[in-house]
């Protein structure tokens, strides 16, 4: 299982459009040269995203992209399921016929995950993601402190 460069290209371009959309619209060529992806490419997803209503078109001088609504209501989930990304982590898609026809023994470990990670994904805002506020971080920083788990000592040689 793993994202896509689709599905990853389209997360750096939105987080860059936020971030950049303050003074009004964003072009995709700012985008392209900042994150180092194809403006065909970009095209092609923005072309997505707007069919999708997470990002508005301004045409004419001056003109680019837009978010269609505030960053905080935009999840990473939206952004990867609007340009058709699949993150899927079972051999059957999801239908339940990897074993001859039949759901095979880890069928059910495999969509536990793919529920796991779109459920994290929709937690997580566009706005989280250009703050820099990670979900998991302060998740894994409060079941450390419960834990009261500690770095192992390295060992001396």
């Amino acid at each position: 299982m793993r994202l896509t460069t689709k599905g990853r290209f389209a997360v750096m371009a939105m987080a860059d459009l936020a971030l950049h959309s303050g003074l009004g619209p964003v072009t995709l060529s700012s985008i392209s040269e900042r994150q180092k992806i194809s403006q065909s490419y970009l095209d092609q997803l923005f072309g997505k995203l707007r069919k999708r209503n997470i990002v508005v078109a301004v045409r004419g001088p001056g003109g680019g992209y837009c978010l269609a609504r505030p960053s905080a209501q935009i999840s990473v989930a939206d952004i990867v399921v609007a340009v058709d990304e699949s993150v899927d982590a079972t051999r059957c898609g999801g239908k339940a016929n990897c074993h001859d026809e039949k759901q095979c023994i880890t069928h059910d470990l495999w969509m536990g995950l793919n529920e796991a990670l779109y459920g994290y994904m929709s937690g997580v805002s566009l706005q989280q993601l250009v703050d820099g506020v990670s979900r998991s971080k302060s998740e894994v920083k409060k079941v450390i402190v419960s834990q009261n788990v500690t770095k192992p000592a390295l060992a001396s040689v």
